[in-house]
C-alpha cells in the first residue's frame, strides 16, 4: 500500500503531491492528492481522440460537498482562487493510496467518505467511485466540471461553449459547443439536478511557476445529490464512448484490477521493482495511424518521440520481456525510416509530416534490436528488417539530412544550421542553447555500436560485412587520438572546420554526462583503465542523489536551478540540469568497471535509494520526474513521469536481478563471446 497520511492539514503540500492513471492510448487522469488541479494538463478525463495524440482536456474534477440542510455544507474539494483556497477541504482529508488505485479518504463531522478513480484500458473512460466508510448516512452532492480544449491550453467563459445536453439511450450526452465530439455521463444512484453556471478563476500554481498563463474557468451543467448509506457506493462514468457509459462501474473497476494485477510476474519478491513495471505500463499505448504499440515519452505533455522511445524501450519492454511489445515499437520505427533515418517525433495531427531531425533516435534502435535479439533470441524478425538496417548504415555512410555522414576519421559527423540533432536540443527561438555541430562523443559511441551491432547480426545470418567493420576499425583507432583528454574526461564534441581529415580539429572539453555511453554502451571504444578514468570523472563532476547534472558545476555556463518562464527553463534544461535516466548509464558502466563485484552491485543498489524514496513519496506518486535542479536535486522537475527516468531505473534492476539468477541460459549468447566473435 502506497500512503500519504494527512496528521497536519497543509494545502501547499498536499497540492504539491500529484497522482496520474493512463488508459493504453494516450489519455489519462491526473490531479493531486487532495483533488485540487495546479496544472493545465489535469483533469478527470484527458481524452486520446486519435490515439495516441489530440489529447483534449473534457472533464477537469469534480466538485464535493456533504450536505446537511439548505444552509449547511461541508466542501470536500479545494482549489487555488486569487487569493484563496476554496472550499477548504483539504482540511478533512485523511490520506491517500495510489496502489492499486488512487484513492483518497475524507473525515468530515464524523463522515467518512472514500474517493477512489480509474480508467478502462484502451478506453477514453474514467469513473470515479463514492464510498461511504463511516456508520452514519449522509447526503452527498457531486458537481462536475466541465471544459473542452486542447491539454495544452487553457479554458475561459465565453458563448461559444454551451454544453448542450440531453439524455438518451440511458445516459446523458454532453456537446461542448456545435461540432464538438459528444461526451457521454452516467451516473449509478442520486438525483440528478440540472444547474448551469461558470466557475471561474481557477489557478494552476505549476502553470504560474512555468511562467505561462495559469487561470481558467470550467462549466458545471449539472449536479448529482445522492443519499449514500453506511457501506453504501455512488458512481459517475465520464466517456466518449456511449457504451462504455453505460456499462457496470464495478464491473469495470473488476477488469482493471485483474489487469493491473497480471501485468508484473507473480515470482517478483521485490515490491520495488514489481511497482516500477506497473509505472512503465502507463507508457506504451496503440497507435492508431500506424496499427501498433508505441511508447510515450513523458507525461502529461509528450508524445511518442523516437529517440525517447529506443532508449526508454530497453527497460520497459525488453528487459521487462514484453516480446511482441517490443516487436511491435520496432516494427513500427523500422516502418518509418527515410533516408536513412528514424522519425523524431511523429506529429499530433495527422495532416502534418513526421519529423526526421535526430541524429541518434536511429542509431539507438541498433542498440534496441540488439538487446531485443538477445532477450529473445528471435532472429528471424531481424532476418526480415536486416536489408532496413543496411540501408541505415548506406545513408549515413553516403550522406543525409542535416549533414550528417561519415567522415575520413570513421566518425559520424552532423548539424546545420538552427537543427538540434542530439538530446541536448533545447532552442528557444533563433538561439540555440547546444547546438553540438560536429562529432558529438555519444553519436560516435551509438555509431560504432552500431556499426559493431551490424556486423554481429550480419556474420549470424552470413552476410557481408567487412565494409563496415572496416569503418568501425578506423573509428576505434582515431577516438583516442581526438576524444581522450589527459585527465581521462573526453571532449564533448570534436569539429573539423573544413571537414577535411587535414584540418585542425576544434574540441569542445565541456565535461558532460554523454561520455558515460562510451563506457555504458555494450561495445566500448576504450580499453578498461580509460573507462575507469570516465566513470570517475564522471563521479565528480555529475553524480547526484538523483542522476547526472547535464554540465559540470565548474563550467562558466553552468545554471543551478531549472526554472521560471521558457526563456530560462530552455537555457538551463542541459546546462546542468539533473537527469534521471543517465543514472541507469552511470551504474551500468560502474558496475562494468568494477567486474560487476558484489560490492559494487551493493554501491549501485545505494545508489538507487533517493530515487526509490522519490518514487514513493514525492511529486507524482508512482512515478519518477523528468528533471531535478542542478545544484540541490530536490523536486522533480520537468514532466512528473517519465519515460527513459523509469525504463532506466526498472533496466538496472532487471540486470542487477539477473545477476543473481542461478546458472545461465545458454541460448543467449553472452557478451564476452559476441566481443570475441567480432574482434
Amino acid at each position: 500500500m502506497i500512503s500519504f497520511k494527512n496528521t497536519h492539514p497543509d494545502f501547499n503540500e498536499l497540492a504539491s503531491r500529484e497522482w496520474l492513471i493512463a488508459n493504453g492510448i494516450g489519455g489519462y487522469a491526473s490531479s493531486t492528492v487532495v483533488g485540487a488541479n495546479t496544472r493545465r494538463y489535469h483533469g478527470l478525463l484527458v481524452a486520446s481522440l486519435n490515439p495516441p495524440t489530440a489529447r483534449t482536456v473534457m472533464v477537469s474534477k469534480v466538485e464535493e460537498c456533504i450536505v446537511f440542510n439548505r444552509d449547511c455544507a461541508f466542501g470536500l474539494s479545494s482549489n487555488q482562487y486569487p487569493g484563496a483556497v476554496h472550499p477548504q477541504g483539504f482540511q478533512y482529508f485523511k490520506f491517500f493510496e495510489r496502489k492499486p488505485l488512487p484513492r483518497m479518504k475524507f473525515e468530515a463531522h464524523g463522515h467518512h467518505l472514500l474517493k477512489t478513480v480509474f480508467m478502462a484500458h484502451g478506453s477514453n473512460t474514467t469513473v470515479v467511485e463514492y464510498e461511504n466508510t463511516g456508520d452514519s448516512t449522509f447526503k452527498l452532492r457531486l458537481t462536475p466540471l466541465f471544459v473542452h480544449r486542447d491539454y495544452h491550453s487553457l479554458s475561459k467563459e465565453n458563448s461559444f461553449d454551451d454544453y448542450w445536453m440531453k439524455p438518451q439511450n440511458g445516459c446523458y450526452t454532453l456537446y461542448a459547443h456545435y461540432g464538438a465530439p459528444p461526451l457521454f455521463f452516467n451516473f449509478s444512484s442520486g438525483e440528478f439536478v440540472e444547474s448551469r453556471h461558470w466557475f471561474k478563476n481557477f489557478e494552476y500554481k505549476k502553470e504560474q511557476e512555468r511562467g505561462l498563463d495559469f487561470r481558467e474557468d470550467c462549466f458545471s451543467a449539472f449536479n448529482v445529490d445522492v443519499v449514500l448509506k453506511p457501506g453504501a457506493k455512488a458512481h459517475l462514468i465520464f466517456s466518449t464512448e456511449e457504451k462504455m457509459a453505460k456499462a457496470d462501474p464495478e464491473l469495470l473497476k473488476i477488469k482493471e484490477l485483474e489487469r493491473l494485477e497480471s501485468l508484473a510476474p507473480k515470482d517478483l519478491d521485490d515490491s520495488f521493482l514489481r511497482d516500477l513495471m506497473l509505472a512503465g505500463e502507463q507508457f506504451i499505448v496503440k497507435r492508431n495511424n500506424t496499427e501498433g504499440y508505441s511508447l510515450l515519452a513523458g507525461y502529461h505533455w509528450f508524445t511518442d518521440w523516437g529517440r525517447d522511445t529506443m532508449i526508454a524501450m530497453r527497460g520497459l519492454t525488453i528487459a521487462s520481456a514484453k516480446q511482441e511489445i517490443s516487436k511491435s515499437i520496432l516494427e513500427t520505427f523500422l516502418r518509418s525510416t527515410d533516408r536513412g533515418m528514424l522519425p523524431n517525433r511523429f506529429p499530433d495531427n495527422p495532416n502534418d509530416t513526421v519529423e526526421y531531425n535526430t541524429i541518434d533516435a536511429t542509431l539507438w534502435l541498433f542498440v534496441a534490436l540488439y538487446e531485443y535479439h538477445q532477450k529473445f533470441q528471435d532472429l528471424s524478425f531481424v532476418a526480415e528488417r536486416f536489408d532496413t538496417l543496411t540501408e541505415i548504415l548506406e545513408h549515413h555512410i553516403a550522406g543525409t539530412r542535416y549533414g550528417i555522414r561519415v567522415t575520413p576519421e570513421g566518425f559520424l559527423s552532423g548539424g546545420e544550421g538552427l537543427a538540434q540533432l542530439t538530446w541536448m536540443d533545447a532552442r528557444v527561438g533563433d538561439y540555440v542553447v547546444t547546438p553540438r555541430h560536429g562529432c558529438p562523443v555519444e553519436i560516435q559511441a551509438l555509431w560504432f555500436n552500431a556499426l559493431r551491432i551490424y556486423q554481429y547480426f550480419a556474420g549470424t545470418l552470413g552476410k557481408p560485412y567487412e565494409k563496415y567493420q572496416a569503418i568501425g576499425d578506423t573509428l576505434l583507432t582515431n577516438f583516442k587520438r581526438y576524444f581522450v583528454r589527459p585527465n581521462g574526461s573526453l571532449n564533448d564534441v570534436v569539429k573539423f572546420s573544413d571537414q577535411l581529415s587535414e584540418s585542425l580539429p576544434t574540441a569542445d572539453a565541456s565535461i558532460r554526462p554523454n561520455q558515460i555511453y562510451v563506457v555504458s554502451l555494450p561495445f566500448s571504444l576504450l580499453d578498461k583503465d580509460a573507462e575507469k578514468r570516465v566513470v570517475e570523472v564522471v563521479r565528480q563532476h555529475l553524480l547526484t542523489d538523483y542522476g547526472l547534472r547535464a554540465l559540470s558545476p565548474e563550467h562558466p555556463d553552468f545554471k543551478p536551478e531549472y526554472g521560471g518562464d521558457p526563456w530560462h527553463r530552455d537555457t538551463a534544461y542541459h546546462q546542468g540540469t539533473v537527469w534521471p535516466f543517465l543514472l541507469g548509464e552511470y551504474v551500468t558502466a560502474f558496475l562494468k568497471v568494477n567486474d560487476w563485484s558484489e560490492k559494487a552491485q551493493k554501491e549501485a543498489l545505494a545508489l538507487l535509494e533517493p530515487l526509490k524514496k522519490h518514487f514513493y513519496q514525492n511529486d507524482c506518486l508512482l512515478g519518477i520526474s523528468e528533471i531535478f535542479d542542478g545544484k540541490m536535486p530536490r523536486i522533480g522537475k520537468g514532466t512528473v513521469h517519465q519515460a527513459w527516468s523509469v525504463g532506466a531505473i526498472l533496466k538496472t534492476l532487471l540486470d542487477l536481478k539477473a545477476r543473481h539468477k542461478k546458472g545461465r541460459c545458454r541460448s543467449v549468447v553472452p557478451f564476452a563471446e559476441i566481443k570475441s566473435m567480432i574482434f
